[in-house]
């Protein structure tokens, strides 16, 4: 989510984008003067109706630009500026005819260097208003909007950048509230049929009023901006259940019945309750590891200890790409033994590649094939170089299967496709993490493996109880799965004749697994809602609608097809990638005219010395350096224990940590089972000092090379030698001959991991699998093990460390 515009002094433009945000510098040249927002909120969706008042201080005219990001999830379907009697309004045409206006326009290449700018990505709607006189107000007119992410607490998310209040007010602390009250107005409608509850503004603000005597709505004003320069963030609750919420929506009086608009739209918002821990019959999942070639010596050991911890039941596959790309399968594989013992021998086989990097054409690949039926696709994309000017292309396929996926995205810290890796993530709800060393690589990917693997609810299905005569008609359909923390937003078109004028309730329940268990939610909604005029939640079915025709590849021969598109997209102002946008100055005379013809009037075809540079652009990539608090502080501490121990090299700090407390012997002959380590890879991997101070590395790759798919470790001699263990040690301390090598090995193991535990957090999922094989053994004497690996390795683990 990108909510948030900006003015601009004429090729001046510096920002810097987080967490799906805008932030930007606004000069005091053209200033934000006062603010009118008027925001509906309904559940989920908020319809944004706002003006905003400029001025240039400046004793010389600027020439300025309106820039207003677009995420997939907005709809921008107002747009006018006002400069004394001069009004610049957007309007959308068919897209051949509007790019045959683009070209007959002067000033294009003014919107042009936007998608060369260093600070600008993806796509956004850009205006250019011309040239703003000394002392001159001009007025912006933005309507928009937009689905609202969940928060973490279950509550609708609604954010205003601060670069959209009026300047003055954040520098002045003198000032008071009724000044503040005369240059911010901003009211928020709150709607919802489970009723609101309360909400959270990081702001001051008037007491929620309810309008409604059920409580369904109610309303909030501001009374200053944000405190310490930060966006608003407004957090709505609702009462009731949270598992499902229905909007309908009236339809168009004005629309014929069976149309899109001439048919009530119900929006309905799934937000499964998924347990932390629930019982399992198998583990759901397709994981693909995405490695680019030239960073692949790097990556080694993070694809190793991502193979070690993935869980049996599982499906996945590696694929690498540069100027080309291969797959260790040909398709995702179950995760076995075998499997996973030929991807680890597969790890060294690959070779650098400093060609170029097709990661459309991976992507494409991956697409086309066939989702597997209960095992949820998710990506981890690691990336060093810069894509070949296919960002657009790649962000085209990435929103076509958005709702099949989750990407975790991990780019280099310089590297030049950062900001693709953002949008990537957010358009899938993933998460993308800048990676500084190659510590940080396994550690961040680790994480977001974790996350990856939480429960989550799949076979979701949606049941309708309509009174007879109505039916309903899918514009978007529920996705297989929903994983935890997120929500689905659907549409649906109700059409028909109720047999029965009174019947106005319906129904619909959700049913969805989480693991083995079933879960079923019922709600009950009315059918007779009150009007909207703008049609907000028929603006975003429409949306979704118009995205879904382009994707079926809707082509020009199906005339029908094509033309209702176009025909929505014009009615409400909906962008489709069969429109475009054109602005068109108008003198105010001219625009109350405009307002009485109807869209398809060839009257609204202005001369083109009236035509404006106004577009929805596609910005490009560009590298940007992200600091690191975790890293700084690794060097800050790093330098420390230099300071306190100089005379200490690392060289020796590390031979003392990693050198055996004890001769080394070979194991007892009867307690090993001779088998080679299935791990032959030579690591180059330069860690920095403190890491050496902190574990060792060496031999924590070689034990987890040796832990098997389903968790546990066989008695070999590799296994001793790696935990530093010697013949005599492992005799004198074996806790009896009824105990099973393979379960004192993974004991043993498990122990001497939990030993680095509170300096390495990437060895939790492997402990996790292996206490899940220990608890499905019999007769392993657990209590005995524990205590004798105890007293061996010098550690003391209890069985509650295990959840044992």
């Amino acid at each position: 989510m990108r909510p948030s515009g900006m003015l601009r002094k004429h090729r001046v433009y510096r920002g810097l984008f987080d967490r799906g945000m805008w932030f930007f510098s606004i000069y005091q040249e053209i200033q934000l003067e006062s603010v009118a927002v008027n925001v509906t909120i309904q559940d989920f969706v908020a319809d944004v109706e706002s003006k905003l008042f400029f001025r240039n201080k400046q004793q010389v005219s600027e020439e300025i630009m309106f820039i207003f990001p677009v995420d997939p999830d907005t709809v921008v379907y107002t747009f006018y500026a006002t400069m004394g009697d001069t009004r610049i309004e957007a309007m959308l045409w068919d897209k051949e005819e509007a790019q045959k206006l683009h070209k007959a326009t002067s000033g294009m290449e003014n919107l042009r260097y936007l998608q060369d700018q260093p600070d600008i990505w993806g796509p956004v709607f850009a205006c250019f208003l011309g040239t703003l006189p000394p002392n001159r107000d001009v007025a912006i007119n933005l309507c928009y909007i937009q689905e609202l992410p969940l928060h973490t607490d279950g509550a609708a998310l609604f954010c205003w950048s601060r670069y959209l209040l009026p300047q003055h007010m954040r520098f002045n602390w003198q000032i008071s509230e009724d000044e503040i009250l005369e240059n911010l107005h901003f009211r928020i409608c709150l709607q919802s049929a489970c009723g609101v509850s309360h909400v959270d503004i990081n702001s001051s603000h008037t007491p929620l009023q309810y309008t409604a005597p059920d409580q369904t709505s109610a309303e909030v004003s501001l009374k200053s901006t944000p405190w310490h320069f930060d966006d608003l963030q407004l957090l709505v609750y609702y009462k009731g259940p949270h598992n499902l919420s229905a909007v309908v929506e009236s339809r168009d009086p004005k629309a014929a019945p069976g149309s899109l608009l001439g048919d009530p739209v119900v929006m309905v918002t799934l937000k499964p309750s998924i347990p932390e821990v629930v019982p399992s019959t198998g583990q759901l999942g397709e994981f693909l590891f995405l490695i680019d070639c030239s960073l692949f010596q790097d990556a080694q050991n993070t694809l190793l200890f991502l193979l070690k911890s993935l869980p049996v039941g599982c499906y996945f596959n590696i694929y690498s790409f540069g100027a080309t790309f291969k797959a260790f399968y040909p398709q995702s594989v179950e995760y076995t033994q075998e499997s996973m013992d030929n991807a680890v021998r597969r790890l060294s086989s690959i070779c650098p590649d400093l060609g170029g990097c097709d990661l459309l054409g991976l992507l494409k690949s991956i697409y086309s094939t066939p989702l597997l039926h209960e095992h949820p696709r998710q990506l981890f994309i690691f990336i060093q170089r810069k894509i070949s000017s296919e960002e657009e292309a790649i962000m085209a396929e990435v929103h076509r299967y958005r709702d099949d996926q989750r990407c975790f995205c991990f780019p280099v810290n310089s590297c030049d496709s950062f900001k693709l890796c953002q949008a990537i993530s957010l358009e899938t709800k993933g998460e993308c993490v800048c990676i500084h060393s190659k510590l940080d690589m396994t550690s961040e990917a680790v994480k977001c493996l974790q996350q990856a693997l939480k429960p989550l609810a799949s076979e979701i299905s949606l049941h309708w109880d309509l009174p007879p005569g109505l039916e309903v008609t899918m514009i978007r359909k529920a996705p297989e799965s929903i994983f935890q923390g997120h929500q689905s937003i659907i549409y649906a078109q109700i059409h028909g004749q109720a047999q029965d004028p009174e019947a106005d309730v319906a129904a619909v329940t959700l049913k969805y697994l989480v693991g083995s268990q079933s879960f079923d939610y019922t709600l009950r909604f009315s059918l007779l809602p009150s009007a909207d005029d703008r049609l907000p939640v028929h603006r975003m079915a429409m949306m979704h609608l118009l995205w879904k025709l382009s994707r079926d590849g809707t082509s020009r021969s199906e005339k029908d097809i094509w033309q209702n598109a176009v025909t929505f997209s014009l009615s409400l102002g909906v962008q489709s990638p069969f429109t475009s946008s054109i602005a068109v100055r108008m003198e105010l005379m001219d625009t109350w005219h405009h307002d009485s013809l109807p869209l398809d009037s060839p009257m609204l075809l202005p001369p083109s010395h009236n035509l404006v540079p106004c577009q929805l652009l596609w910005c490009g990539f560009r590298p940007v350096w992200f600091n690191s608090t975790k890293f700084w502080m690794v060097q800050k501490f790093q330098f420390c224990l230099e300071m306190l121990h100089p005379k200490a090299s690392d060289a020796v700090v590390l031979t003392k940590l990693s050198s055996p407390r004890k001769e080394q012997e070979s194991p007892p002959e009867e307690l090993v089972m001779e088998e080679p380590p299935p791990f032959h890879i030579s690591w180059d991997w330069k860690i920095s000092p403190l890491s050496t101070r902190l574990c060792d590395f060496s031999s924590l790759r070689a034990v987890v090379a040796l832990q098997k798919a389903n968790g546990s470790w066989d008695l070999t001699s590799a296994l001793t030698s790696a935990l530093r263990l010697s013949k005599a040690e492992v005799k004198g301390q074996r806790p009896s001959k009824h105990v099973k090598p393979t379960a004192w090995a993974t004991v043993l193991a498990l122990v001497w991991l939990h030993r680095y535990k509170w300096r390495v957090s990437w060895s939790e999922l492997l402990e996790a699998k292996s206490c899940r094989w220990l608890r499905d053994q019999t007769e392993i004497h657990l209590d005995e093990c524990l205590e004798a690996a105890n007293s061996l390795l010098g550690c003391l683990v209890e069985p509650i460390s295990f959840r044992m």
